[in-house]
Parts: structure tokens; C-alpha cells; sequence
């Protein structure tokens, strides 16, 4: 990179934190530093202590090798949590950015709405993020429209932890000898976890019970094409995918005709055919409105969209006050 002016990304989630910055007229993907522990949340939420302890020293290495005079025009953060648990988050960053960098122009978003941007930009649409966890996220460039996203005991239909854990429930039930049992299903679970009767003792205990049930999902993905009950499982994810993006795709209106654009984002869509066959028949009959689209980059790449917005081309995705938060924005 050479000196200049930049645009500055940050996306956290809970496998760690990445941050890149781009000159602000580039289009190319920038190259990102990668923080491996995740920022910590405790009661008072996201911790915006851990945040900047890891963030500005991977800013400060990026702009020495940006060269001398490299300046950050302006920043967006994407965090996981930011909705629910971002209140230390919007009071504490824009005056710490300001002070330690210079950033005076800051965007604080949920990583739904980060992947938002990376997936489809500043156009009317919906996104559906599917990894451990699900969300959808849908706009007509007034308002926000969300659609689960509330955790794996209260939802996150669909998404990797409640495939897993449809898997583990079947193995189990081929264990005991019960109806919509696997045998399939058990034998991974045996061959990924050890004795079936271990689980409990295994999996109970654990803080990150999500990612957990979420690692048998590709197990489930992978029997599906054999077996049946594999496959029902993927059917009914599938089934809470569309009704998940159904509710948050705009109405079409003159300036859309054609319908909503939708982009699926996330590592759970790299399961392949087994689930996104079912998925396709079940938007096709839910959301008939609903084009699916390939998304255009990942939320690393929206929270740099959504800077760059902030420098001049304007931030045409509407401000919210906990899932896209902009200092003086109402």
C-alpha cells in the first residue's frame, strides 16, 4: 500500500476479530489482519475494552505499512452482539477512534447488517446469515426488517446449531431404539464424539454449547445424501430459512419490480446441494417474489462499504439505533 487516505473495517465475531483497511477509492478486496481471540462480553456487554486492546495496535501496524502520512477517513465496526449487547460499545468507540486515530466519521453496525453490505452493497434486499447461528436481514432503504437471530435456545431456526443438534437428537434416538432414530447419524456421532452415552457429559458443561452442536451439522449434510432422516432434518431447516427471509424481503414497489433480491451469506451455505435443493423449493414456495443472488463479498467487506459510504458517497442503508449506529445520524 502507499501513503494516502483510507477507509478503515472491522469485523468481530466469535472466532476472533479481523480488520483491514482500503484506500477509499479502491473496489478490491483489502488485505485484513487477523486478531485470534474474540472479544470478550460480560454483563455489561461486548467489552469495548478487549475490542481496542486488540484493534488499534493491528490499525497502527496497517498504517506503518501504508507508509508515512496514511491517514483513516473513516471506520465502520461490525460486531456480533452489536444489537443486543453493543451499549458499551456505541457510548465508549467513537470518542476513543477519535481520540487514538484521528476517525471522526464512525459506524457502529450488527455483523447481520455488515453482511448485509458485503453481500448486496447499498441496494433494497434481504441477506440471510447462516453459520452457527441465523438471521435474516431485509431493507427497502427506510427501514430495518429482522427475522430470528435470537440465539440457539430461542430460535436460529435452521441454522447450524439446530441442524446439529436435530442430528445428535436422532442419533440418540437410534441409540434408545426409538421412533425417528438414525443409525446413520449415531455412527458419526460415535466416530466424531465417542460413546453415545458420553455426550451428556460432554456436551453439557461446555460454554460454547452452540459451536458444539454446530460442528455435526456438516455430519448431517453428509448423511442426508443416503439417508432420510438426515435429509428431513435439512428439509425442515430449509423450510425455516425461507419463512425467515419470506418475513424480511421488501415488497416489490415500481422502482423494484421485479422482486427481492436475496443473497445467503455464512459458512452454513457451504453444506452444498443437500440443503440449498430443499432451500431453493422452499423460497420458490414461501417467498415467490424472492431472487437469489450470490453475494458480493463477506461482512469484512461491508463494514469497508459502509466506511466508505461515510466519506462522501453518502450511507444510503437507514441508521438504526442498535443495528447500524452512526454518531449524530438519527
Amino acid at each position: 500500500m502507499s501513503a494516502g487516505t483510507f477507509v478503515l473495517g472491522v469485523d468481530s465475531g466469535g472466532s476472533g476479530l479481523r480488520v483491514a483497511l482500503r484506500p477509499v477509492e479502491a473496489e478490491n478486496p483489502a488485505p485484513a489482519v487477523a486478531c485470534a481471540e474474540p472479544v470478550r462480553t460480560g454483563t455489561d456487554g461486548i467489552d469495548a475494552g478487549h475490542l481496542l486492546e486488540q484493534l488499534l495496535p493491528a490499525v497502527r501496524g496497517l498504517l506503518e505499512q501504508a507508509g508515512s502520512g496514511a491517514t483513516v477517513a473513516a471506520a465502520a465496526i461490525g460486531a456480533a452482539g452489536m444489537a443486543t449487547l453493543g451499549e458499551q460499545l456505541r457510548a465508549l468507540l467513537p470518542d476513543a477512534l477519535a481520540g487514538s486515530l484521528g476517525v471522526r466519521r464512525v459506524a457502529l453496525a450488527a455483523d447481520a447488517v455488515t453482511a448485509y453490505a458485503g453481500a448486496l452493497g447499498q441496494r433494497p434486499g434481504a441477506v440471510v446469515a447462516g453459520g452457527t447461528g441465523l438471521i435474516a436481514l431485509g431493507t427497502d432503504l427506510t427501514s430495518w426488517h429482522r427475522a430470528d437471530g435470537w440465539g440457539h435456545l430461542l430460535g436460529d431456526s435452521g441454522g447450524g446449531a439446530w441442524i446439529g443438534r436435530a442430528g445428535l437428537d436422532a442419533a440418540m434416538r437410534a441409540h434408545d431404539g426409538r421412533r425417528g432414530g438414525s443409525s446413520a447419524l449415531l455412527t458419526r456421532l460415535e466416530a466424531v464424539f465417542g460413546p453415545a452415552t458420553g455426550l451428556p457429559g460432554l456436551l453439557y458443561p461446555r460454554t460454547d454449547r452452540p459451536a458444539l452442536l454446530a460442528s455435526f451439522a456438516p455430519e448431517v449434510g453428509a448423511c442426508a445424501l443416503q439417508d432420510e432422516v438426515a435429509a428431513g432434518i435439512l428439509r425442515e431447516a430449509a423450510a425455516h430459512i425461507a419463512e425467515a427471509a419470506a418475513a424480511v424481503c421488501p415488497r416489490p414497489t415500481d422502482s423494484s419490480p421485479d422482486g427481492c433480491e436475496v443473497a445467503l451469506t455464512g459458512g452454513l451455505f457451504r453444506m452444498g446441494e443437500p440443503l440449498l435443493g430443499p432451500l431453493r423449493a422452499e423460497l420458490a414456495k414461501q417467498a415467490p417474489q424472492a431472487r437469489v443472488v450470490p453475494a458480493k463479498g463477506d461482512p469484512l467487506h461491508g463494514a469497508l462499504e459502509i466506511a466508505r459510504a461515510l466519506t462522501g458517497p453518502g450511507l444510503r442503508l437507514p441508521a438504526h439505533s442498535s443495528l447500524l449506529f452512526v454518531p449524530g445520524v438519527t
